[in-house]
């Protein structure tokens, strides 16, 4: 016979009183915490003391003297349920000594949590850390001391818990808001390139804040936006031109060419990404061009070689109109604008006024704010190196009906006038 897994075989209620009462001296309690590690509380450091309620009389009153041959080969187990009393100061003292509570000890929860890397999520569960609940692990060792117990294994109710787990709303609704996000894919129609604001790039451009909502980083979608510009402007770039005479130059500045409006491209963006659909559209420009890609000058100009004063008009590739010119007077520093520029519009009959002079034109056709190409009736030659001591303005000065021609083959749908500086070479893409 057992009582509390101790031997009692024998004995009579009294004897099982007073070895229950010895025991409780020497009493030790050992608990096991949720690291696995153990600490003891022993009784004599808390005056603890065994106290009956009389079970053990009880227990031998339930005993039938006739069935003692068949105890022979069944044990019997029975349980007190006793009570214990013991010094709850002294108690509290030990048990808030343990290292339990130590402060290097304890692991505080950790919630689960959204992690954004390297253009995924993941979900980080959450850690249950080991912060200790006092008044729960008073009430689960006075309850093992009653019931006299050896060992104790603290329960989970003895702990703090995280307040998020990866079950919990929160991290499902931030996953919600995430896969809305890096759904709205968006796909840039450029000619001549391939580019795409994929789920990754998306990912990267978002945060979580600590309430769990997922937010678009301001900072990051206007980098991306800036980036973006830098790729695909071509604005005031240098250009590979292969010119009427053979030669293969590189020409840059002018006012043509393409420019995405970073402003409104962000706020394009930032309405793709609220919607949750993959998005196919060209950039938010703030200029355009005819051409796309990295001959954006196309096949149809007006190309300016400085150094021969001599133009050339191609239309779709065949050459439509050529002439001699007079540009800006150098002796003067009035030189004439290079680079790559477009035709801003035509005019008939304009007076060109400046300082010091009114001209009256019959073809004006302006490049490069007030400079333009148009008519000169004044001059009689054109050419050669009039220009180095008598030239223009600034404007490119043709003949009156080479002017006309070009003025009526062109239409408005200009593209880019060109120069270069090296070779004093201009090229006008008309169209």
């Amino acid at each position: 016979t057992k009582i509390n897994s101790v031997k009692y075989a024998g004995k009579t209620a009294k004897e099982a009183l007073e070895k229950n009462t010895a025991l409780s001296r020497d009493y030790l309690l050992t608990i096991t915490d949720r690291k696995g590690n153990s600490f003891s509380l022993k009784g004599p450091d808390f005056s603890y003391e065994y106290v009956s309620n009389g079970d053990e009389e009880q227990i031998l009153k339930r005993q039938n003297a006739f069935t003692w041959p068949v105890s022979l080969f069944k044990a019997q187990n029975y349980t007190l349920k006793g009570s214990s009393k013991y010094n709850d100061a002294a108690l509290a003292e030990k048990l808030k000594a343990l290292d339990i509570f130590s402060d290097d000890y304890i692991e505080n929860p950790e919630d689960a949590h959204i992690e954004i890397k390297d253009g995924e999520y993941n979900v980080i569960e959450e850690k249950k850390g080991c912060k200790p609940i006092y008044d729960s692990i008073l009430a689960e060792v006075k309850d093992a001391l009653d019931n006299e117990l050896p060992k104790l294994s603290l329960s989970d109710d003895c702990y703090e818990a995280p307040k998020i787990t990866k079950e919990s709303d929160t991290i499902k609704n931030e996953k919600e808001a995430l896969d809305k996000y890096t759904a709205s894919t968006v796909t840039y129609k450029i000619e001549g390139a391939d580019e795409k604001l994929d789920s990754a790039k998306i990912l990267d451009m978002l945060s979580i804040s600590d309430d769990g909502n997922v937010n678009i980083d301001d900072a990051k979608v206007t980098k991306y936006v800036q980036q973006l510009a830098s790729k695909y402007n071509t604005f005031g770039r240098k250009r590979s031109f292969k010119t009427s005479s053979g030669d293969t130059i590189e020409i840059g500045g002018g006012d043509y060419g393409w420019v995405v409006s970073k402003k409104n491209e962000k706020a394009q963006l930032l309405s793709d990404l609220e919607g949750g659909k993959p998005v196919e559209r060209a950039p938010v420009y703030e200029q355009t061009a005819l051409y796309r890609g990295a001959d954006d000058i196309g096949n149809t100009y007006i190309e300016i070689d400085y150094t021969k004063q001599h133009m050339w008009y191609y239309k779709d590739g065949a050459l439509q109109m050529e002439s001699d010119f007079v540009s800006g007077n150098l002796a003067r520093q009035n030189g004439s604008v290079d680079g790559v520029y477009k035709i801003v519009y035509k005019q008939r009959n304009a007076t060109l006024v400046g300082e010091g002079y009114s001209s009256p034109v019959s073809y004006f056709m302006p490049f490069a704010y007030n400079v333009g190409i148009h008519d000169a009736s004044w001059r009689s030659t054109f050419g050669k190196e009039i220009y180095k001591t008598s030239g223009s303005h600034g404007c490119i000065n043709v003949p009156p009906k080479k002017a006309k021609k070009l003025f009526l083959k062109s239409t408005l749908e200009v593209t880019s006038f060109h120069i270069n500086v090296t070779n004093i070479y201009g090229v006008c893409s008309t169209g």
